[in-house]
């Protein structure tokens, strides 16, 4: 009998065989399109030094606070740098390239080349932090958790795919519409140990323990929404593996949290903690001095860097009656100053964006044509006519704080949405009542440019609340999608991703990644082309500048600014590789230096 049914088997895996005739490709690395950088086998990243030392103590301010360790839960707020600090992934990418992973849990990746199939071979040294081995059921059990305890949009995204341990240390998952984006993006998944979360609700807060990882840090030390320190995992499994030499250098790695961001800027200054990016230009321009700078124990520094900038924004919820109308965001649009901020705010430090894309190939400059222009001509009349006929450009003043030539065309425009002033307030021709929104914000730092907005909004007639929340009751609001306006931004990396459909395509209306909420046939089928032509870099260029062209004619946003360097502060007891790599600063690279170190304050010092 066992003969029979093993000829059985072998007959029909060759049937299968033949009647797929599908090539196979075995790797150590994936990429959406084109050859990985690094060969299997490679030593480590070019960006690492790979001899730095494993030492000391960093510790960073965050604002706001935690109430949860379980990043990928329906609620509350997860503690800082958790998911990063314990738990790993199949796969993992690199600073230096925009569409590569290379396998980590992973050791080896096979796949179909249509995309409809893919096997992560598991490393056999791979292990959770309680020395348990990762084991291809840990694979499967991690993503029948996320589809059945996820948030929503996991569901949508993978709806159709089925994973099954194929033998101990083989992980398949078989795709109903293959994308290459699907085989990289499933392997990014943190790998959850099913012995440990098998009997947890994943939607829920974890707030008892800390969760059982495998990634480089465990949790050492916490006050629930005070602070979080994670310490270097001497037994850590990937220690030597060539996408970690070189990172996690720091023993001690620690994150306190502050309510006020004045006061988390001035215990910075004071040494309670060690490195900060600064977004706001006011402060850096102005509070980045005194003794601790000028006897060069703190580090004022800018680092120019490569990244595509993406769409900062300020964000229309369309789905409020106030927005539908695209002539009010228009007009809406018009009443943001920005020369005159980037002038008496901004030090002059910024520039104003204009494309999702920004800094990338995929911007939709100047007018459309060859394969875009295909595209776009389907959907003329359910698209706006200037897509056709005019080149994008964001509403300009000329700086002075003199807007009456935007005040002028911004009534003419509420006018005809139905819209008209009536003793000093801009009010509804059908309710008679008052236009009226509010943005909702969790840095009191943008209460400064918003004001010069809410006076412009007031001469048009038009009421503007500025409400300033902790983080927690931000994200609440935000998961609820209980907002009219947020200031957010749209970082889609080097070029327009599968997942854009996620942040855009009406399905998703209730993701929390989907900000401005339209429910356009067009944008839905134009984001679910780009999903399909990943792989096609003309057809992928000509969609792309398609959507970007269509969502900036229909004005979901009010574009904000951005500046193309890091401005970095720090206590000066780290060294660095000579060079960030392309996307990133680069500071998980850094280490501690003890001769530096020396030279500090008492309090900065000892590690």
């Amino acid at each position: 009998m066992r003969i029979m049914t093993g000829l059985l088997l072998l007959v029909a895996t060759i049937s299968q065989v033949f009647a797929e005739e599908v090539e196979v490709i075995t790797s150590h690395a994936l990429t959406v399109r084109g050859e990985p950088k690094y060969p299997k086998g490679f030593k480590h990243w070019d960006y690492v030094n790979p001899d730095a030392p494993k030492a000391g103590t960093v510790t960073f301010g965050t604002l706001g606070t935690f109430d949860n360790f379980n990043r990928y839960a329906s609620r509350g707020s997860s503690a800082a740098g958790i998911e990063d600090a314990i738990f790993d992934s199949l796969l993992i990418g690199n600073s230096e390239e925009a569409e590569a992973v290379y396998g980590l849990v992973a050791e080896e990746i096979t796949y179909a080349a249509d995309n409809s199939w893919i096997i992560y071979k598991i490393n056999p040294k791979a292990r959770f932090q309680d020395g348990e081995p990762i084991e291809a059921s840990d694979v499967v059990f991690t993503f029948n958790k996320f589809m059945e305890q996820g948030v929503s949009q996991f569901r949508k995204t993978y709806e159709g795919v089925t994973a099954e341990a194929v033998g101990k240390l083989q992980a398949k998952f078989t795709f109903p519409d293959p994308k290459r984006r699907s085989l990289i993006t499933m392997g990014s998944l943190p790998i959850l140990a099913e012995h440990y979360w098998k009997d947890i609700d994943f939607s829920e807060p974890v707030t008892d323990k800390v969760p059982l990882g495998s990634g480089p840090f465990k949790v050492k030390d916490y006050e629930m929404g005070k602070f979080i320190e994670y310490e270097l995992d001497e037994n850590y499994w990937a220690k030597d593996h060539p996408t970690k030499i070189g990172k996690n250098n720091f023993k001690i790695q620690r994150y306190d949290y502050y309510l006020d961001e004045t006061v988390m800027l001035e215990a910075f200054k004071k040494g309670e903690f060690d490195f900060r990016t600064e977004s706001v230009a006011k402060d850096w321009e102005t509070q980045y001095v005194g003794d601790n700078f000028d006897k060069g124990y703190i580090i004022k520094e800018e680092v120019p860097h490569e990244i595509p900038s993406g769409m900062p924004a300020f964000i229309f919820n369309v789905q409020k009656p106030i927005f539908k109308d695209r002539k009010v965001r228009m007009g809406l649009s018009m009443l943001f100053d920005f020369e005159w901020s980037n002038k008496n705010l901004f030090y002059s430090s910024y520039t104003r964006p204009f494309s999702y894309f920004q800094n990338t190939e995929y911007m939709a400059t100047g007018l459309p044509e060859g394969q875009e222009l295909e595209i776009l001509k389907k959907y003329k009349g359910k698209i706006p006519d200037e897509v056709f006929n005019e080149e994008f450009e964001v509403f300009k003043t000329d700086g002075s704080g003199n807007i009456r030539s935007q005040l002028r065309s911004a009534l003419k425009l509420f006018k005809e949405a139905g819209w008209g002033l009536k003793d000093g307030k801009l009010v509804s021709n059908e309710t008679g009542e008052q236009m009226s929104f509010e943005i909702i914000i969790y840095r009191s730092s943008l209460e400064r440019v918003l004001i010069p907005y809410k006076n412009n909004l007031e001469k048009a007639g038009i009421n503007f609340d500025i409400k300033t929340l902790d983080t927690s009751r931000w994200i609440n609001r935000l998961r609820e999608r209980d907002f009219d306006m947020i200031s957010r931004g749209f970082d889609y990396g080097t070029y327009p991703p599968g997942s854009l459909k996620i942040a855009w395509h009406s399905d998703y209306i209730d993701s929390t990644w989907n900000l401005a909420g339209p429910m356009d046939p067009v944008i839905d089928e134009i984001v679910l082309e780009i999903e399909k032509v990943q792989q096609d870099k003309d057809l992928l260029l000509a969609y792309g500048k398609a959507f970007d062209r269509i969502a900036l004619w229909n004005h979901y946003i009010i574009p904000q600014w951005y500046i193309s360097k890091h401005r970095i502060a720090y206590w000066d007891k780290f060294s660095r590789p000579p060079l960030p790599p392309r996307y990133d600063l680069g500071f998980d690279t850094w280490w501690y230096d003890a001769e530096k170190a020396k030279k500090l304050p008492r309090r900065n010092a000892p590690n």
